[in-house]
């Protein structure tokens, strides 16, 4: 089995990511995002840190997806935050690949883990970091959309939500 320390290095190298992202985002609504999925990679590595010393973790759910919608909700120049970005959709994909990784890694843990409490911490991880791939690729899919997407709005086709 990968080691609690291996995952909690890539908690923190997560957090890390983040944060220096939310640094180059400070002029706009992805600022509070990037430092919202920092705080929830910390929070992960502290649960795992708690289980590797036989404690009982906090399993709280986090926020970050309520967070995420409500950027965009109260953005008033929600077409500038777009723009500024489009050309950093690769740090969204790089984002997604990290919490794509961090998956895996999780099912790999749970399946190998003996210890009832084990299995129910790598759950909520997964949980977690399936959460944060969602968020990112809506993020990514708004980014990119606004990248490729132009059509009639007297023909265009919709989503259905």
């Amino acid at each position: 089995m990968r080691s609690f320390e291996f995952a909690i290095k890539m908690e923190l190298d997560g957090e890390n990511y983040y944060r220096e992202q939310a640094e180059k985002h400070k002029a706009n609504g992805l600022y509070t995002i990037f430092l919202n999925l920092a705080r929830d990679e910390r929070k992960h590595a502290q649960i795992l840190e708690d289980r590797m010393k036989q404690q009982t973790p906090d399993l709280t759910e986090t926020t970050s997806y309520d967070e995420y919608k409500n950027v965009f909700q109260e953005a008033s120049d929600f077409q500038n935050a777009i723009k500024e970005t489009l050309g950093q959709l690769d740090i969204y994909y790089l984002a997604m690949d990290k919490e794509k990784k961090s998956i895996e890694l999780y099912k790999e843990m749970l399946e190998e883990a003996k210890d009832e409490q084990d299995k129910e911490v790598f759950r909520f991880l997964i949980n977690e970091e399936e959460i944060h791939f969602n968020l990112l690729e809506e993020l990514w899919s708004h980014l990119n959309r606004a990248e490729e997407w132009v059509e009639s709005a007297e023909f265009g086709l919709r989503e259905e939500y």
